[in-house]
């Protein structure tokens, strides 16, 4: 008797789950119709902003170079140069505009580097997997 009270409340309750999901039945629900569509209104620009359209070819405008942006995020915005660098600066002096022209003209006086660095500036390019060292005397 109590396995058919079981199976009998068991068929009530898978019955009346199944009712909930069809249009009629025991609990006659309203449901939200996905086919009734309610037109919005268009969305309007406020006509006080002066927003205009990028120019082509034109770069962005932006407060910093991608370079002082960067450098901003690593090291917090530029540094006042101590007084030694400012001391070498002055030293120094400025240098001439044309340097990168003349540097390679043969005019230009070099001074003789020795022979171990005329062959590593002549040495050829790679990964240095066939390198090899040796000790002169």
């Amino acid at each position: 008797m109590k396995s058919n009270l079981a199976k009998l409340a068991l068929l009530g309750l898978g019955a009346s789950m199944l009712a909930g999901c069809s249009s009629g039945g025991l609990f006659n629900r309203g449901r939200p119709d996905e086919f009734a569509v309610q037109r919005q209104s268009p969305l309007v620009v406020p006509p006080d902003f002066a927003l205009k359209p990028p120019q082509q070819g034109v770069p962005r405008p932006t407060d910093d170079s991608l370079q002082g942006q960067t450098l901003d995020a690593l090291f917090g915005g530029p540094a006042q140069r101590s007084d030694v660098e400012s001391n070498a600066l002055s030293m120094a002096g400025q240098s001439d505009p044309s340097i990168r022209s003349t540097v390679g003209d043969t005019a230009t006086h070099t001074v003789a580097k020795g022979r171990v660095t005329q062959q590593i500036l002549s040495a050829p390019e790679g990964d240095g997997r066939d390198a090899q060292a040796s000790v002169g005397a």
